[in-house]
């Protein structure tokens, strides 16, 4: 019972930080927080750290800080005092979603939270350093949401760790940038160069994590259940449409976006980012590639049918022609 109330009132107080938070946010200026370090001294890398983790517990802005971040310590000791604070900050709201504020969270993320946590039960630490580089959630509020999946915490913590360093370091670097440009500093054609080269880096990397992403099957039983029970289901034929509409025929519900044509219909999708995708081609070669098409592109629940056509068709499973 003691717990139970401890619980009740670390969450109340919680709560009020981050009201009070939202109400001041306007006051959380990048001069504001170089006010306060340059007062600590040789500890302001260690407050800097905790300011960023508090903040990014209350919902504070996170771009703020690493642009201030890299002003105030420079491109190297910036990286790693913003990372630190940043990964700080995501521990805490992930503890306090998990042992604290479950039905808070639950409510903050809505229907969200079942497909992170059909991710993370699908590719584990891999779906989280997608998250990490592909921002399908605000940043603040993933680190909430990731404490209600089932991902291990040290699985959590490193992914994290390894997988917002490239963020960092890009955005750091432009508050360097910014502090340079305004004192007249020397090479800043070159440095501008740098800091264009690490954003254009930071936007490759989704498409190379989502080359490594373990994508999930779905087998025919299980698609001809859902069916069955009246599921609502995003079934993306990914076949010619001779094929589609051919002798073989097509699942019912589904729709033929021929996978030669997805990446130019892409906005035909863009209503499903955060919904269950399911393709299906022949066998299932297709339909890999074109599930690395969508996880570049941020869709973040998508399954391929194990087998294909071929798979449905051994199992007389209805058809539409």
């Amino acid at each position: 019972m003691q717990t139970k109330w401890l619980r009740i009132a670390l969450f109340l107080m919680l709560a009020a930080a981050i009201a009070v938070a939202v109400i001041y946010r306007e006051q959380f200026s990048a001069e504001t927080l170089q006010n306060w370090v340059s007062e600590a001294g040789l500890a302001g890398p260690v407050i800097f750290v905790l300011i960023y983790a508090v903040a990014t517990v209350l919902f504070l802005p996170g771009s703020v800080l690493t642009l201030a971040g890299g002003a105030l310590f420079g491109p190297v000791l910036g990286t790693f005092v913003n990372l630190t604070g940043a990964t700080l900050g995501a521990l805490s709201a992930f503890l306090i979603a998990r042992y604290l504020a479950r039905d808070w969270v639950a409510g903050k993320t809505g229907g969200r939270i079942r497909a992170l946590m059909d991710g993370v039960d699908a590719e584990g630490w891999r779906f989280v350093a997608f998250v990490r580089l592909v921002p399908l959630f605000p940043f603040n509020l993933l680190n909430y949401a990731l404490g209600l999946t089932g991902i291990k915490f040290w699985h959590y913590v490193i992914a994290s760790y390894l997988f917002m360093l490239p963020g960092a370091l890009a955005y750091t670097y432009l508050g360097y940038i910014g502090r340079e440009a305004l004192g007249g500093g020397e090479d800043l054609v070159q440095k501008g160069m740098l800091a264009l080269g690490l954003l254009a880096f930071v936007a490759f990397l989704p498409g190379l994590i989502g080359r490594l992403r373990k994508k999930p099957m779905i087998t025919v039983d299980d698609l001809r259940n859902r069916i069955d029970s009246g599921d609502v289901l995003h079934v993306i034929d990914v076949r010619s449409a001779e094929d589609f509409n051919g002798k073989t025929g097509h699942i019912p519900q589904a729709i033929n976006i021929p996978l030669e044509e997805l990446a130019n219909r892409l906005p035909e999708l863009s209503d499903n980012l955060e919904k269950t995708i399911t393709l299906v081609c022949t066998t299932d070669r297709r339909s890999e590639k074109a599930a690395r098409i969508l996880a570049r592109h941020g869709f973040a629940d998508v399954h391929v049918v194990r087998g294909g056509m071929t798979e449905w068709q051994a199992h007389n499973y209805p058809l539409v022609h």
